[in-house]
């Protein structure tokens, strides 16, 4: 009888964790990865699909009730919004044995305050729910305020995920500030450097985010450092070989499929028992921080851009919810939503989006693009998009 020949993702699996990075929960039980991670962006793209509408409309309802009858829409989409994300993470729970990452409003990314604030909220609705702290990330920009918030969180027992990571200073810092996890943007560093150098791709190993993830998990190794390292935002599955060793891959459906379909031999890339880096243990205050950013031109504009895109996508979900709660408790039409989307993220007015223009995840360009030309046309996003924000009178 011939051997069955593993497939990447079994072989993938055995020496990574596994993380969808997804609000979709029907993938995420086809995939049985150990651990998933959510943002705004992914909860809007779950919140498209039509199976999971009772969710937000019972959230929704709830949050009216606590709120009272004669509150403004806006004041219970506020109250909702926390809710929303903390239940589908309470369902995602369900499925996967480890842990779910839930994010921080991107719009208090320069707040430490507010970030900490934030952060009890969220852990405390999961706590509400009989959910213990260490099934949860809390996900925080890497700013220095988020950091530095996040340094705090830890000291009183709540684990934190830093996202939107892409310069070595960031890295650094959040393990000098003993965070459990950092999310390297893979994808979104190549896409800097291919339009900045004008190439059009670069072999696995050459790839500036494949480097720059395995600089930091060998830096992290050697000075042995506690924070995990977890790649993301990858664009293709090249970049997922050139890793595999790394602690933890999110990694977007449409690729754990082709991982999942495709066989041969995955050599381990990455070993945290032998680590190699030269690099010196640094330790990095406020100034140098900010100096180090300052001289990364392609960390400082991605840092930016990413909170800017998380931002719109947040306010894309309360528009969204803002719309769905007029359905419910019978209001006015409104069926523009998708075309203003549409023209937040044509930023050259070329009449579609490229990935490079567009603000928010991966994961929801990837499912908008449905003939997976790499663009986006205003077709796409009404298909996408329309349905869920257009109200029916």
């Amino acid at each position: 009888m011939p051997y069955a020949v593993a497939t990447l993702l079994e072989q993938l699996s055995s020496m990574t964790v596994v993380v969808a990075d997804t609000g979709d929960l029907q993938a995420i039980e086809k995939f049985t990865p150990r651990d998933a991670t959510t943002n705004p962006s992914l909860i809007l793209a779950a919140a498209q699909i039509p199976a999971y509408q009772n969710l937000i409309d019972e959230t929704l309802r709830a949050s009216r009730e606590l709120i009272g009858p004669t509150a403004p829409a806006e004041q219970v989409v506020t109250e909702a919004l926390d809710e929303i994300c903390v239940n589908f993470g309470k369902e995602i729970l369900k499925i996967v044995p480890g842990r779910v990452s839930t994010e921080v409003d991107a719009r208090l990314s320069y707040d430490t305050d507010a970030t900490i604030a934030k952060a009890h909220k969220l852990i405390g609705l999961y706590n509400d729910a009989g959910i213990s702290n260490d099934r949860v990330l809390i996900k925080i920009a890497s700013t220095w305020e988020g950091i530095k918030a996040a340094e705090e969180l830890e000291k009183s027992g709540i684990h934190c995920n830093l996202t939107l990571l892409f310069g070595f200073a960031q890295a650094a810092a959040c393990a000098e500030a003993g965070v459990t996890l950092i999310s390297p943007f893979v994808g979104r560093i190549l896409d800097w450097y291919k339009k900045s150098t004008g190439r059009d791709s670069y072999p696995g190993p050459e790839d500036p985010g494949v480097v720059s993830v395995t600089k930091i998990f060998n830096y992290y190794k050697t000075h042995g450092y506690q924070t995990e390292v977890m790649g993301a935002s990858f664009r293709n599955v090249d970049e997922i070989v050139e890793l595999a060793g790394c602690d933890l891959l999110t990694i977007s459906p449409k690729l754990l499929d082709q991982l999942r379909n495709q066989e041969g031999n995955l050599e381990r890339k990455l070993d945290a028992a032998h680590p190699s880096s030269d690099l010196e243990k640094l330790n990095i205050d406020a100034a140098s921080f900010e100096q180090m950013m300052g001289e990364d031109q392609m960390a400082h504009e991605k840092l930016a851009e990413g909170i800017q895109g998380f931002t719109k996508a947040i306010e894309t979900l309360e528009a969204q919810l803002a719309h769905r709660m007029a359905v419910l408790e019978g209001g006015a039409a409104f069926a523009h939503a998708a075309q203003e989307i549409f023209l937040l993220n044509d930023l050259d007015g070329d009449g579609c989006i490229c990935r490079e223009e567009w603000l928010g995840s991966d994961a929801v360009f990837d499912a908008l693009d449905s003939d997976h030309d790499g663009k986006l046309h205003p077709e796409d996003v009404r298909a996408g998009l329309g349905a869920a924000l257009a109200v029916v009178r």
